[in-house]
């Protein structure tokens, strides 16, 4: 079945109060949603708080069954022709869609904490790279990772393993108080690794800086 054009199949499907759209409609959706009287166009396709679709209608009496249900016209696909709009909460979805982003959030920086990201250098590092790694592994840190230093040994450089332990040593004084020492560095094949954790002050600065995120 159409409407104007457009399949009745091709409405967006509702799961959990949220929309899932098709494809057609996927890149086209709008971050701030236009609710009763901002949407101006004179009839849109409706689905209802039911998810049951109603078919085309005028705007103002979709507006006016919204209002008798105590909830909102929201639309939900303005690039469709007409646009679909839903009778829901408002305040509710919003609500919801930002609970369920800050729990987004969350699991990724979980993720993150639990991930060992790893950081290689060469043992004829220059300093200006040097200092640039030593960087991104303090930045790593700071996302709450344990970060494994690897230095990359090639061919008769695996005669001298001091110099990856004095450079290994250098970067450790470098990031100070920001790390600990998670694993002693080894041999593992041609590579010489230590694992680094974030300290307990660093830690304590990530909580500090989640707890301002929360708030704001």
């Amino acid at each position: 079945m159409k409407f104007n054009g457009v399949l009745y199949s091709d409405w967006p499907s509702v799961v959990t109060g949220l929309f899932v759209f098709t494809s057609k409609w996927r890149n086209n959706i709008a971050k701030n949603y236009r609710v009763n009287d901002r949407i101006r166009v004179p009839s849109v396709l409706l689905v209802d708080d039911k998810g049951n679709q109603l078919g085309e209608m005028s705007t103002p009496d979709a507006i006016a069954l919204a209002s008798e249900r105590g909830l909102d016209l929201v639309e939900v696909a303005p690039a469709a022709e007409p646009p679909v709009c839903r009778i829901l909460n408002y305040g509710k979805f919003r609500y919801e869609a930002t609970r369920k982003e800050r729990e987004a959030r969350k699991a990724n920086k979980a993720k993150s904490k639990n991930q060992l990201r790893e950081v290689r250098m060469k043992t004829r590092i220059g300093e200006h790279d040097r200092l640039s790694k030593t960087r991104l592994v303090k930045r790593l840190l700071s996302q709450g990772s344990k970060v494994k230093v690897s230095i990359i040994f090639r061919g008769r450089e695996m005669q001298h393993p001091q110099i990856g332990m004095d450079l290994l040593k250098i970067v450790a004084e470098d990031l100070g108080e920001d790390a600990l020492l998670d694993k002693a560095p080894s041999f593992e094949g041609r590579f010489l690794a230590m694992v680094l954790a974030p300290s307990a002050s660093l830690k304590k600065s990530i909580q500090n800086k989640e707890l301002e995120s929360a708030k704001a």
